[in-house]
């Protein structure tokens, strides 16, 4: 079974941002992790990667489920989560993370 591991703080802080009907994004990390640990508190769209933008045809979330994606291969440049809302506006978390 694999598991997933929440990465240091210091360098890959969870992080937040606010979703409408205008998508919101974390500020980003820098490359490294394999991947990220997405929850929202409401019913979200959401987009990884580097200049990520959520709209309505990237990958439907629910609220309160934390979910394990991969961070696509990019440039090496700095990624970041975006969230759009499906219904409501919320917040959405993000902590990137590593699988052993």
């Amino acid at each position: 079974m694999e598991l997933l591991r929440p990465l240091d703080d210091a360098g890959f802080p969870t992080q937040t941002a606010a979703y409408t009907s205008t998508a919101g994004s974390t500020t980003g990390w820098n490359a490294g992790p394999q991947g990220v640990l997405i929850w929202s508190t409401t019913d979200a769209y959401v987009r990884i990667g580097e200049g990520a933008s959520a709209t309505t045809t990237d990958t439907a979330i629910p609220a309160f489920t934390p979910i394990p994606f991969t961070v696509p291969a990019g440039t090496g440049g700095v990624w970041r989560v975006s969230a759009l809302q499906i219904g409501v506006g919320g917040t959405v978390y993000a902590k990137p993370i590593n699988i052993r």
